[in-house]
């Protein structure tokens, strides 16, 4: 039972060679976008740390911060 579902009839060497490539992938993606969100938010975190008004206004002007600061009502 488990050596046909192993083999799968010869091809069980591409099937789980091309299901071992996709976890591969998915796992490296996963890395790659956790990391360059961590590394974005330290760059934020570092430049509007502490918002005063006035601040906070300039960051919400701009068009990628917009992005960021839409789930927040109040800063």
């Amino acid at each position: 039972m488990i050596y046909e579902t192993l083999f799968m009839n010869g091809y069980g060497i591409y099937v789980w060679s091309a299901f071992l490539f996709t976890v591969v992938s998915f796992i490296s993606l996963y890395i790659t976008t956790k990391s360059q969100y961590v590394r974005e938010k330290k760059k934020f975190v570092a430049k509007f740390g502490t918002l005063n008004s006035e601040r906070a206004d300039f960051a919400k002007s701009q068009s990628i911060n917009k992005e960021i600061l839409s789930n927040t009502s109040n800063i």
